[in-house]
């Protein structure tokens, strides 16, 4: 009887390792994304385009917004969230994909029409038909 108990418990102790051995990545911050495909938001007057970029995929998201900066345009359709600070918003995720330096050293870099933006997202004026891109860094 313990020689069989003993199996038994080594036999399942077996299968667990093995299945966590092949359990499915969960780190790909795409896992999180509200939004995998491009994407178009609201009826505003002022027509702009915000890429997310994280690893090799991208989306892009057109945004019609009457708001005047950036980070009020993307709030509006809860395609970001953050913390305000000093410096305005400090952005937490993008369309549902966390970065947070603390826990995995990655933070959202902003650039504008390619070029890597100089102030915060709180200080961008929108402009019709600009180009932002938010990526996913690790730092």
């Amino acid at each position: 009887m313990k020689k069989t108990l003993s199996l038994l418990l080594c036999l399942l102790l077996l299968l667990l390792t093995f299945a966590a051995c092949n359990s499915k990545d969960s780190t790909d911050p795409w896992s999180n994304a509200s939004y995998t495909k491009d994407t178009s938001f609201g009826e505003g007057s002022v027509k702009i385009e915000c890429q997310v970029i994280v690893n090799d995929h991208s989306v892009t998201f057109t945004v019609n917004t009457d708001a005047t900066y950036l980070d009020k345009a993307l709030l509006e359709h809860k395609l970001i969230e953050g913390e305000d600070g000093d410096y305005g918003l400090y952005i937490k995720k993008v369309n549902g994909i966390e970065a947070d330096y603390d826990k995995t050293q990655t933070y959202w870099g902003l650039s504008i029409g390619g070029e890597y933006a100089m102030t915060g997202i709180s200080d961008i004026e929108v402009t019709e038909g600009a180009h932002y891109e938010l990526t996913y860094t690790k730092g």
